[in-house]
């Protein structure tokens, strides 16, 4: 079968699956236009480039104008959107320098509605010429002024640190998402973060907020997992997520192929979790309106956290898409599922 064929089949799979869980209720451009929304915390292996690409991902799906930035010099979130970095002549290196406006070094993706401003290697050298520079810490929120109301969203994956670029981009962001690993060390970095917002805040940018903590690599099987949510719901309250990605095989191999989950394996419970993700931040900042189209009250998420006091759910049903199956079982899955769901 053609490639092109299996993916226009593929988008189609995906568009329609995603009506499950998204409304395309759009509001007036001016109350959500760019919002910038910094995926942050300065532990490693938490799952932050995961989150930031296939939460874009997501919301490209929702058919809101996402764009995707790399601010890590790893450029992990790059190749993961299907970017290859070697063919890369411009990058984020280029704009937060001012060396190019930052239109000229957006890519982009075989996704509609979605783009990507890369990064590479170069970037280590921006931390080190921005020491120097007046006004260093405002260099990204000038580069991205430009572009801002081209997009609905505008998704950071942040390098695991809290230097010089994560400080750039929690002062140009609106707001933050705190990717949490469920494990007892990714707690211990959670006070620091929130003092470095608390400063950025108080000194570079009084609008930022929480838009949302987000567990991830959670397993209902594992006590450590409920007693950590327990404890970030203690701490956060609301601005918890209801859904907290689970561990998942497909959701790990999909970087491997360039390739956000939603375009590797849309069945996946990784998929769903993010979807439902996408679905809850849209609802938080355009409001009650961006809502599931068929979402019942008493109808948990893929991935949702028990209210306190509730027994732990179980994994929910990938949908007929097994850890063991191939992508092209997964696409032909999807199909079926989407004609089941067509109107």
């Amino acid at each position: 079968m053609p490639e092109r064929y299996i993916e226009k089949s593929l988008l189609t799979t995906i568009g329609l699956l995603s009506r499950n869980y998204m409304q395309d209720n759009h509001l007036q451009n001016e109350q959500r236009m760019g919002r910038m929304v910094a995926v942050a915390n300065q532990k490693g292996g938490v799952g932050k480039t995961t989150t930031a690409v296939n939460l874009a991902a997501s919301l490209a799906i929702a058919e809101r104008r996402t764009l995707l930035v790399d601010a890590d010099p790893q450029g992990n979130a790059t190749s993961g959107a299907g970017i290859a970095k070697a063919t890369l002549e411009r990058s984020l290196y280029d704009v937060i320098m001012g060396h190019l406006p930052a239109r000229a070094a957006v890519t982009t993706t075989s996704l509609p509605h979605l783009d990507v401003l890369p990064a590479t290697q170069d970037l280590v050298g921006a931390e080190l010429e921005l020491v120097e520079a007046g006004d260093r810490e405002t260099a990204l929120r000038r580069a991205m002024d430009s572009i801002r109301r081209e997009y609905d969203y505008i998704i950071v994956d942040c390098p695991p640190s809290l230097g010089l670029l994560t400080l750039n981009v929690l002062t140009a962001a609106a707001g933050i998402i705190i990717p949490i690993q469920c494990e007892y060390y990714a707690l211990e970095g959670i006070s620091q973060l929130l003092n470095t917002v608390r400063l950025v805040q108080q000194n570079f940018n009084r609008s930022l907020a929480i838009d949302g903590v987000l567990l991830t690599m959670y397993d209902t099987r594992l006590n450590l997992c409920r007693q950590v949510a327990e404890d970030v719901r203690e701490h956060f309250g609301s601005e918890m997520f209801r859904t907290a990605v689970p561990r998942n095989v497909r959701l790990a191999e999909a970087p491997s192929f360039g390739k956000p989950i939603l375009m590797y394996d849309v069945q996946s419970i990784g998929a769903k979790s993010y979807l439902a993700v996408a679905q809850e931040l849209m609802r938080r900042i355009e409001g009650a309106g961006a809502q599931a189209a068929d979402a019942s009250p008493a109808e948990a998420s893929p991935g949702e956290l028990p209210r306190a006091g509730e027994a732990p759910m179980g994994v929910p049903d990938t949908g007929g898409a097994h850890e063991d199956t191939t992508p092209a079982d997964a696409q032909h899955a999807g199909t079926e599922r989407a004609a089941e769901i067509a109107p």
